[in-house]
């Protein structure tokens, strides 16, 4: 078989994309477990000094229209000290998440960062874990050895400061912004169908596009829950979290076998409020897994 000239320079390219060596004055890009004498509770403590007092009104609003979400401070706090228990530490846990590309589900992302280095990421839109089972066996790989994982996921929903559930603020845009756009547009996908009114498309699972495809794909069997919810809003997250729960647990069950010294699944729905304001979380299922991939129960009532 003869192979062309470009198809030579692809192999070769190809092949060196997995030596180890690296070019000069190239910065590492590794993944940054954090080391120290600091635990994660004083981590946590650490981000947190900074912030704002509590907006009661807001808190209020949050918690009226989600019941049983708490402060991203409060569950943090928790979280940090909870799995200290469990012998999770800065030094020796790898922080992997499976949030939505929005900017706003950041929030959340950042602060751990701060408490236990970069995060794996699995996620994608709407907070579906597009990288899936070869995602997580890659970051399996990556944890300490002796070491543990933290694996939070789940969408993410707004709530603007008049109470309107699916816009929030956003820094520096006078517009009062759709929060989650990849869930709303999945919805109205979704609502074209049950409503009769969808139209036909040749352009079924398009590559340019297919996060998105697979979002409203993965919604479907929500379609009558959904239609008849008393606000359809409040109800689409907690559906697209239902989805991906399925989804990360068979992860999970497929590649249990590398987890090293145990791994602790936080799944819930974020809850973006204005800039200036803290975010929430509804935490809807804490639990955590030996080394050997045992579910060995549920840390959800200690939230």
């Amino acid at each position: 078989m003869k192979l062309s000239l470009a198809s030579l320079a692809l192999l070769v390219a190809s092949a060196s994309a997995f030596t180890t060596t690296s070019p000069a004055g190239r910065v590492s890009t590794s993944l940054n477990i954090l080391a120290g004498t600091q635990s994660a509770s004083e981590r946590v403590a650490n981000v947190m000094a900074g912030r704002p007092e509590e907006n009661e009104a807001i808190d209020s609003l949050v918690k009226q229209n989600f019941p049983g979400a708490i402060s991203n401070k409060e569950m943090e706090t928790k979280v940090a000290s909870i799995l200290e228990g469990k012998g999770f530490t800065p030094a020796n846990t790898l922080l992997c998440t499976s949030l939505c590309c929005d900017e706003l589900a950041r929030n959340l992302e950042d602060d751990l960062n701060k408490v236990y280095g970069h995060n794996f990421n699995l996620g994608g839109l709407s907070g579906f874990p597009f990288a899936g089972n070869t995602g997580f066996g890659a970051m399996s790989a990556h944890v300490p050895d002796d070491g543990f994982c933290l694996l939070v996921h789940g969408p993410h929903v707004g709530i603007s400061k008049d109470g309107v559930i699916g816009k929030v603020e956003r820094s520096g845009i006078a517009l009062v912004d759709n929060c989650c756009g990849s869930a709303i547009a999945a919805s109205n996908y979704l609502k074209g169908i049950t409503d009769g009114g969808a139209k036909i498309t040749t352009k079924l699972q398009q590559f340019s596009d297919f996060q998105q495809g697979a979002v409203q794909e993965l919604i479907l069997p929500h379609g009558k829950r959904l239609n008849e919810a008393d606000d359809r809003m409040k109800e689409l997250p907690y559906a697209l979290y239902d989805s991906q729960d399925v989804l990360v647990r068979d992860i999970i069950e497929s590649g249990k076998g590398g987890i090293k010294q145990g791994l602790a699944l936080l799944g819930g729905i974020q809850i973006n409020t204005g800039p200036d304001t803290d975010d929430y979380f509804h935490p809807l299922r804490f639990d955590y897994y030996d080394g050997d991939g045992n579910l060995v129960g549920s840390l959800l009532s200690k939230l």
